[in-house]
């Protein structure tokens, strides 16, 4: 899983720019699994910025191109709920038909989980706003490959790239990740002094080598 530097420290500087990373290096915060963090990362407001949503939806059509070829697939999926309007944006973009997976059935009506219409066959790219150890989109995959498509790529805006178990897990499901910018990149961005100064970034920097370790020593 390689970056393209470019697409890395361009969507990082939109990502800050638009605060979609935040810091919080004296409260943290507070995730849903009941753990803490210093940063959050919320993809979701990309989609209420026109200008930077089109810059990254481009970005992440080009590195589809660059990485895939844009004529390998037929369809574009997104997983409900924070994929769904990426996938939109790029299923346009590529002028493809385009999915919704459900996280589990609706349960009435025809009871479906995919939403749309997925051919056999059908090669699909499943699209997200970020993965974290990438767990989360083995569901999504697995309905896709239940209802007779092919999946074997993943496209993301924002890869946490900081657990060392999430390579090997993508690679043992059949899933290769696209994606655009990581942790490296952000600190690496020169709009990142701007924000933090060298004691919060150390403290960011610390979390992000090992965040089972600083969340044991600092997480009440």
């Amino acid at each position: 899983m390689s970056v393209n530097q470019s697409h890395a420290a361009r969507t990082a500087e939109i990502l800050l720019d638009i605060k979609a990373i935040s810091f919080n290096t004296k409260d943290y915060f507070r995730l849903a699994s009941g753990k803490c963090s210093p940063v959050y990362v919320d993809c979701r407001r990309i989609i209420s910025f026109p200008k930077a949503r089109t810059e990254i939806i481009a970005m992440m059509v080009d590195l589809i191109r660059e990485r895939v070829g844009l004529d390998y697939f037929q369809n574009i999926a997104g997983g409900e709920t924070a994929g769904i309007p990426f996938s939109a944006l790029v299923a346009n973009e590529m002028n493809l038909p385009m999915t919704y997976i459900r996280k589990k059935p609706k349960g009435y009506g025809k009871n479906a989980r995919i939403e749309g219409l997925l051919g056999s066959g059908d090669n699909t790219l499943l699209v997200e706003d970020l993965a974290t150890d990438g767990g989360s989109k083995f569901s999504f995959v697995d309905a896709i490959r239940q209802a007779g498509g092919i999946c074997h790529y993943s496209s993301v805006v924002f890869y946490y790239d900081i657990f060392p178990e999430a390579a090997q897990k993508l690679q043992d499901h059949g899933i290769e990740l696209l994606f655009l910018t990581n942790w490296e990149a952000i600190l690496n961005s020169r709009n990142i002094k701007s924000l933090l100064s060298s004691d919060e970034i150390n403290i960011v920097s610390t979390f992000l080598e090992n965040p089972e370790v600083w969340q044991k020593n600092n997480c009440g």
